[in-house]
């Protein structure tokens, strides 16, 4: 699985180089001819082809910092929704629409794997996989804690509230990592499941939650067809939770051996997202700021990612 995965990430920067090269040889070609022909009408697809050049340029020099050791890895994202009830349910759900669209955006693939509504509307928690080049790698910059201030449509009185939602982000390990996890060690649960499936899985307890009682992590599964899948699945995400704490504690120990004061927190409030008085994102780890929120909320979070790799790899 290891060297697929190490021959899958090679074919993939050869095919970005070889890329790079045709869009520069294009460039290239359009000026040769501008300056043979003095072509006035060359001019605006010289100027559309060297932009299209910069961006491939930019999002190669974006991908050479995803150096970690499962930047390469697919995701599995968790988002809870804070104190607030229906409000905070809807935010989680707002954020869940964002990820499925920025996930659109790249060509990834997603599944859900376990998920709860919330009593009025939105959504307490979902978890979902995200298959795609560098998921884990972009997504993890997504960890933390999210903050909205709107006008509430669930208020009568048309007030202004505030809202927070967590995001949870760790590699899909496929290959069994040098963990050991114990029997003794995990406290399993099986429940009714509601969701996909069909009939079957309404009926029978086929939904699982497991609690590894030493870290006090639990993962849930229910979207598969039979316990057993679901099982599988819940446990692939217990090797995958210990192994992103495991490296979330190296970082941590990085930094200290540097010498830097800020200790590496995933559970602090990242970003900002704000309806009203005006119309603004903010991410507080970088500065960097979006005023179209609309645009945003429509999946268009890659700078803010980008901004954030730039930041942590000086």
């Amino acid at each position: 699985m290891a060297v697929g995965r190490a021959l899958k990430d090679a074919q993939h920067k050869i095919s970005l180089v070889k890329d790079l090269q045709t869009t520069y040889g294009d460039c290239e070609a359009l000026v040769q001819l501008f300056q043979e022909l003095s072509d006035p009408s060359l001019e605006a697809e010289i100027e559309e082809t060297l932009h299209l050049c910069e961006k491939k340029v930019e999002s190669a020099k974006i991908e050479t910092l995803l150096s970690g050791k499962y930047d390469g890895y697919d995701a599995i994202v968790t988002l809870h929704a804070g104190a607030g009830g229906t409000e905070a349910c809807d935010w989680t759900d707002m954020l869940w629409r964002m990820y499925k669209m920025y996930a659109e955006k790249n060509d990834w693939k997603i599944k859900v794997l376990d998920s709860l509504d919330g009593d009025g509307a939105g959504l307490k928690s979902i978890t979902f996989e995200v298959c795609g080049e560098n998921a884990y790698g972009f997504l993890k910059c997504e960890k933390g804690v999210h903050r909205l201030v709107r006008i509430s449509p669930f208020d009568a009185n048309a007030r202004r509230h505030t809202s927070f939602a967590s995001v949870e982000v760790m590699p899909k390990i496929e290959e069994k990592p040098d963990i050991e996890i114990r029997p003794e060690d995990l406290k399993i649960d099986t429940y009714r499941s509601s969701g996909a499936g069909g009939q079957h899985v309404n009926k029978t307890e086929s939904a699982i939650r497991i609690t590894h009682i030493p870290t006090g992590i639990v993962v849930a599964c229910q979207n598969e067809r039979s316990q057993l899948q679901n099982r599988e699945v819940a446990m692939q995400m217990l090797y995958s939770k210990l192994v992103e704490m495991q490296e979330t504690k190296e970082m941590e120990e990085m930094a200290a051996v540097r010498g830097e004061i800020k200790k590496i927190e995933w559970g602090s409030q990242i970003r900002s997202y704000v309806f009203c008085p005006y119309t603004l994102v903010k991410d507080h780890r970088t500065g960097y700021e979006e005023p179209n929120i609309q645009s945003v909320m429509d999946g268009n979070i890659q700078e803010f990612i980008n901004e954030y790799l730039k930041k942590t790899s000086k």
